[in-house]
C-alpha cells in the first residue's frame, strides 16, 4: 500500500488539531474534559443510530433517539463523575436506596419497555440500539472515570496527578500506534490483515504495536512527569491499546461494512465522523480501565 502524501498530508493537519483540541480538554480541568468526551459521546451516537437505520433499513422516530441519547447520557454521567454520584443516597417506598443503582435500574426498565413495544422497529435494529450501551456509553463512561476518579481524590504519587497521567497514556499509544501502523503499512505492508478492512496489513499492525510500545516506554523512562507511572505501566497500557485498538477499528468497519458506507460521518476531513476517530478507544479504555484498577492502585 503506497504513501498517498495528499491524503497523509489531510490527516495529518486534522489529527494536529485534533490532538490539541483533546490534549486541551484534559489538561485544562475536569468539566472542560467532561464536556468534550460529552460532545464525543452524543456525537457518537447519533451517527451509531444512523448505521443501525442502513443497516436494517428503517426508520428510527426522533423521539427514541433522543430517548437512547438522554439514556446513554445519564449512564455516562454515573460512571464518570464519580464524586457527585458514589456515595448520593435518597429514600425510595421506605428503602435508603443508592441513585447509582436506581439509575441502572430505571434504565433497564426503559430498555425492557422499548425492546417489547415499537414493534415498526425490526428487532435486530432493537438489538443493535441497546448493544450501542456496551459499545459507546460504558466506555466513554470508564475512560471519564479515569480522570475524575484520581482528580476528584487528589489522588498523586510525587505531585503528579494520575487523573491526567492514565487518560494521557492512552490517548498517546492510540495516536502512535494509528500513526506508526499507517506509515509501516504504506512502506512496507504486502500482506492483508483482515477481508474487514483490506487496507490494513500485517506489516503495518506489528510494526505499529512495537513501535507504539518501544517510543511509550522510552517515554516512561525518560520523561520526568511520566516516572509517576512504572515504566512497566507504560509498556502494559501501550500494549493494550495497540491491540484492542487495533480490534476496535475492526469492529466499527464490521458495523460500516454492514452499513455499506465508508465513513460513519465527515465531522474531521481525511479521518471521517467521531466513530472513526474513536473507534480504538471505545475497545481499548474499557480494557486500561480493567488493568488499572487490578495492578495500577
Amino acid at each position: 500500500m503506497a504513501l498517498n502524501k495528499e491524503v497523509f498530508k489531510t490527516r495529518a493537519l486534522t489529527a494536529l488539531i485534533f490532538v490539541a483540541v483533546m490534549l486541551g480538554g484534559l489538561l485544562w480541568n475536569m468539566w472542560s474534559f467532561f464536556i468534550l468526551v460529552s460532545i464525543i459521546h452524543i456525537g457518537g451516537w447519533f451517527e451509531y443510530l444512523k448505521l443501525t437505520e442502513i443497516t436494517y433499513k428503517t426508520s428510527i422516530d426522533c423521539f427514541i433517539k433522543y430517548f437512547f441519547v438522554v439514556c446513554s447520557f445519564t449512564l455516562f454521567f454515573v460512571l464518570g463523575i464519580q464524586h457527585w454520584t458514589a456515595d448520593i443516597y435518597g429514600e425510595f417506598l421506605g428503602f435508603k436506596l443508592s441513585y447509582k443503582i436506581l439509575s441502572w435500574l430505571v434504565l433497564f426498565i426503559c430498555l425492557l419497555i422499548f425492546i417489547f413495544q415499537n414493534k415498526q422497529i425490526p428487532f435486530g435494529a432493537k438489538k443493535m440500539m441497546v448493544l450501542g450501551f456496551t459499545y459507546i456509553t460504558i466506555p466513554l463512561g470508564l475512560f471519564l472515570f479515569l480522570k475524575d476518579k484520581f482528580h476528584s481524590t487528589y489522588f498523586e504519587i510525587n505531585g503528579n496527578d494520575l487523573g491526567t497521567l492514565i487518560p494521557c497514556s492512552i490517548l498517546f499509544s492510540i495516536w502512535i500506534n494509528d500513526t506508526m501502523q499507517y506509515l509501516v503499512g504504506s512502506f512496507i505492508g504486502k500482506t492483508p490483515f483482515s477481508k474487514i478492512s483490506p487496507k490494513k496489513t500485517w506489516e503495518g499492525t506489528i510494526g505499529g504495536a512495537l513501535l507504539c510500545i518501544i517510543l511509550m516506554g522510552t517515554l516512561g523512562y525518560f520523561l520526568p512527569v511520566a516516572q509517576t507511572l512504572a515504566v512497566k505501566h507504560w509498556v502494559a497500557i501501550a500494549a493494550i491499546c495497540a491491540v484492542f485498538g487495533t480490534l476496535g477499528d475492526l469492529l466499527e468497519s464490521k458495523i460500516k461494512r454492514l452499513a455499506g458506507v465508508k465513513d460513519s460521518g465527515s465531522f474531521m476531513p481525511g479521518h471521517g465522523g467521531f466513530l472513526d476517530r474513536f473507534d480504538s478507544l471505545l475497545v481499548a479504555a474499557p480494557i486500561v480501565w480493567l488493568y488499572v484498577q487490578v495492578f495500577v492502585l
